[in-house]
């Protein structure tokens, strides 16, 4: 599956933007799919998940209650609504898309279960 990333831009602290994720072929329903943010100089680190059936969603502590994950499976399409956004949530925003399986919180926030990756989109907060 090929992802493109898209949405990410430059917006002041306490504002809002909307990623989007589209992915090819016919089985996008067949994955899980995440984001994943990297900041200069530091680690991939996951932001939130959601199963291939939209019912199991996952976030970062941090990120609860600002950011909300959601899939058009219709659409082969992921988002991430991010709003009262922060400086400190500056960076290059993946998606990822990996088989659907795993119930528990750890199957979805490691990179390494994850197969497929977007281009990354670049978010900016600024103070």
């Amino acid at each position: 599956v090929q992802l493109q990333a898209s949405g990410g831009g430059l917006v002041q602290a306490g504002g809002s933007l909307r990623l989007s994720c589209a992915a090819s072929g016919r089985t996008f329903s067949s994955y899980d799919m995440g984001w994943f943010r990297q900041a200069p100089g530091k680690e991939r680190d996951f932001v939130a998940a959601v199963n291939w059936s939209g019912n199991n969603i996952y976030y970062l502590d941090s990120v609860k209650g600002r950011f909300t994950i959601s899939r058009d499976n219709a659409k082969n399409t992921v988002y991430l609504q991010m709003n009262s956004l922060k400086p400190e949530d500056t960076a290059v925003y993946y998606c990822a898309a990996k088989p659907a399986r795993g119930r528990y919180y750890s199957d979805y926030v490691d990179p390494g279960r994850y197969a497929y990756w977007g281009q990354g989109t670049l978010v900016t907060v600024s103070s």
